[in-house]
């Protein structure tokens, strides 16, 4: 479950806001070749995991926009553990869309078995201040196994912009947007509760998110610490 749960928080979070109105100042890169790593840290602070994202292709430009990635999750000693796992991402009329079925790529099923997917999409609109709030998501994956249905969600709800603030992580120093947004993440009916303060660099994604549990208590963090582009 931690490995499901490291994959769709952070490819909701790479993705997690958009303040401007042209795609090539969208807090996401949209270069094809563009390649972001990403290191997992536990509580303690000490690498745990890795994850990269590559561009493969865009389609469209600025205002009306599809970004395809390919994502390969990593061990501590970064060898990938995984093949790499397709991903897009959407701007429509200056507001960017993350299908939340597209958070399940990582978790393969049986080509012969049912699966259905609902849920309302990440929709993040343009011009973000400070104080200003994101309209909850939510991923539902139903599993029919015939005699059973099996069914893993995803609802990121209490979405706010915090502050605007220069941030540095191994990749860089980059003026951010200071988000915070509650996450619930239920797999074979079991419930994980956590929070999410995350840092957002325009034309990057993600620079660094920090994970509570449901005691308020750090239990992990992820940080840029690689761009190629």
């Amino acid at each position: 479950m931690k490995t499901i749960n490291f994959f769709i928080a952070s490819s909701a979070l790479l993705f997690a806001c958009n303040t401007t109105t042209h795609a090539q100042n969208t807090f996401f890169p949209t270069k094809a070749g563009t390649v972001l790593t990403y290191m997992q840290n536990d509580a303690k602070g000490k690498a745990d995991a890795y994850l990269q994202y590559t561009i493969e292709n865009v389609e469209g430009s600025e205002r009306n926009m599809t970004v395809s990635y390919s994502v390969v999750m990593m061990d501590k000693n970064r060898k990938p553990i995984n093949d790499p796992i397709p991903l897009k991402v959407t701007i429509q009329d200056d507001v960017v869309f993350l299908d939340m079925k597209e958070l399940f790529a990582g978790m393969k099923t049986d080509t012969q078995i049912e699966v259905e997917y609902s849920g309302v999409p990440i929709e993040l609109p343009a011009n973000l201040q400070p104080g200003q709030s994101l309209k909850d998501a939510e991923a539902i994956m139903t599993v029919n196994l015939g005699i059973m249905k099996m069914t893993t969600s995803i609802k990121m709800t209490d979405g706010k912009c915090l502050a605007i603030e220069d941030f540095t992580v191994p990749a860089g120093t980059f003026k951010c947007h200071k988000m915070t947004q509650s996450v619930a993440t239920t797999v074979m009916k079991k419930t994980v509760n956590s929070r999410t303060v995350s840092w957002y660099a325009p034309g990057i994604g993600t620079v660094k998110s920090e994970t509570y549990d449901a005691k308020d208590k750090l239990s992990g963090s992820m940080e840029l610490i690689e761009i190629k582009k």
